[in-house]
C-alpha cells in the first residue's frame, strides 16, 4: 500500500480574547477608522495578553487541529512551527509545543520565512511525507507580534495582530496537495526588519532601548512585491499542475492588505469572491494568517470535499510561497 501522498485531515486556530478596535487606535496614535479602512480593510485585531506566550496560542491551535484529524498525540511524527516571534531563541516553539501536548514521539522545528513561512512549514512537513520518511504531521503558523510592534508607529502599528493557525497532514493513498512554488528575494530583505537585539551591532549601544527589536516596513516595496509576486506565483503553479484559473474554486491568501488582494485579483483575473478574507477581524498575523483563514473558510463552509483551494503567502525575507490542494 503506497501512502507517499499527503492530505490535510484537520484544521484549527486561536486568537486572544482582547480585541483592538481601530476606534481605540486612534486614541493611541495620530490615525483615524477611516484612513486604516481605507488603506488596509481592517477594522479589527487580536493581541495577546502581556504574560501569555507564543507557544500558548500555538498549543491551543494545534490541539483544535488535532482533535478535528482525530490524530492521537502519541501517533504524531512531527511538529512544525512557523513563526518570527518566537518565546526564546531556544528552545523552538516547536518544542515547547511538543512538551506541552505530550507529543513525545514527534520531532520538533520551527521554520522563520515570516508572512510565507506557513506555506514554507506545509511543504517541508510534505517532503516529509512523501519521502515515507513520517506519516503525521503536525503545521503550526503562530505570532505575538504585538510584542515587536512599535505603538507610536502608525504605518505599522495598525497593521498586526496576534494569532494561531494550525493543520494536520496525514500520508494517503490519494493526493491532496498537488504541488509547492516557493521562492525568495533576499536583496529586498531589508523592506520589512525586526532587528536581533542580542547579537546585531547596530543595536548593542541600544540594548536598553524598548524600540530596538521592533517591526520596520518600507510599505511601497512590500506592496510591489506582494501584488507581483502573489499573481505571479499562482499563475506558475497551475500551469505546473495543469490547472487552469476557472478550475480554482478558492483561494486562501496571506492577509496582508486588503488593497493588495484587490490589486492580486485583477492582475489574475480572478474575481474576490473566489479570494477568501478575514483580515477585517484579525488584521495581519504574518504566518498565522494563511492557516488561521483556512480553518474560518473551512468552517463556514467556502471549503468543501473535492474544491481546488490554493493558500499563497508573501512577506519577510523577502519570500514568496504557495500550494495547490485538492481537498479531500
Amino acid at each position: 500500500m503506497n501512502k507517499k501522498h499527503a492530505v490535510i485531515k484537520g484544521t484549527g486556530y486561536f486568537v486572544p480574547n482582547r480585541i483592538l478596535t481601530n476606534y481605540e487606535l486612534e486614541h493611541m496614535v495620530e490615525t483615524t477608522n477611516e484612513w486604516i479602512l481605507e488603506r488596509s480593510g481592517i477594522q479589527e485585531r487580536r493581541i495577546l495578553d502581556k504574560e501569555k506566550r507564543n507557544t500558548d496560542m500555538a498549543v491551543k491551535a494545534g490541539e483544535m487541529a488535532l482533535k478535528d484529524a482525530g490524530i492521537e498525540v502519541g501517533d504524531l511524527d512531527v511538529i512544525i512551527v512557523a513563526t518570527i516571534t518566537p518565546d526564546y531563541f531556544t528552545p523552538s516553539v516547536a518544542c515547547m509545543v511538543q512538551n506541552e501536548i505530550g507529543a513525545f514521539n514527534a520531532a520538533a522545528l520551527d521554520v522563520n520565512a515570516a508572512c510565507s513561512g506557513f506555506v514554507y512549514a506545509m511543504a517541508t512537513a510534505f517532503a516529509f511525507i512523501k519521502s515515507g520518511m513520517y506519516r503525521n504531521a503536525l503545521v503550526i503558523g503562530s505570532e505575538a507580534l504585538s510584542k515587536v510592534i512599535d505603538w507610536n508607529h502608525r504605518s505599522t502599528c495598525v497593521l498586526f495582530g496576534d494569532g494561531a493557525g494550525a493543520v494536520v497532514l496525514e500520508a494517503s493513498e490519494e493526493p491532496g496537495i498537488l504541488g509547492f512554488d516557493l521562492g525568495a528575494a533576499g536583496n529586498l530583505g531589508s523592506a520589512i526588519t525586526i532587528p536581533n537585539t542580542y547579537f546585531s551591532e547596530e543595536d548593542i549601544s541600544q540594548r536598553n532601548n524598548e524600540l530596538s527589536h521592533v517591526i520596520r516596513m518600507d510599505g511601497r516595496e512590500v506592496f510591489k512585491f506582494a501584488t507581483r509576486t502573489m499573481a505571479s506565483s499562482v499563475e506558475k503553479l497551475l500551469e505546473e499542475n495543469g490547472i487552469s484559473k476557472e478550475e480554482v474554486d478558492i483561494i486562501v491568501p496571506h492577509q496582508a492588505n486588503i488593497r493588495i488582494l484587490q490589486t492580486a485579483s485583477k492582475k489574475l483575473g480572478i474575481e474576490m469572491d473566489r479570494i477568501y478574507s478575514v483580515i477585517h477581524k484579525y488584521g495581519n498575523t504574518s504566518s498565522a494568517s494563511i492557516p488561521i483563514a483556512l480553518h474560518c473558510a473551512v468552517t463556514e463552509g467556502r471549503i468543501k470535499s473535492k474544491d481546488m483551494v490554493v493558500m499563497t503567502g508573501f512577506g519577510g525575507g523577502l519570500t514568496w510561497a504557495s500550494v495547490l490542494i485538492k481537498w479531500i
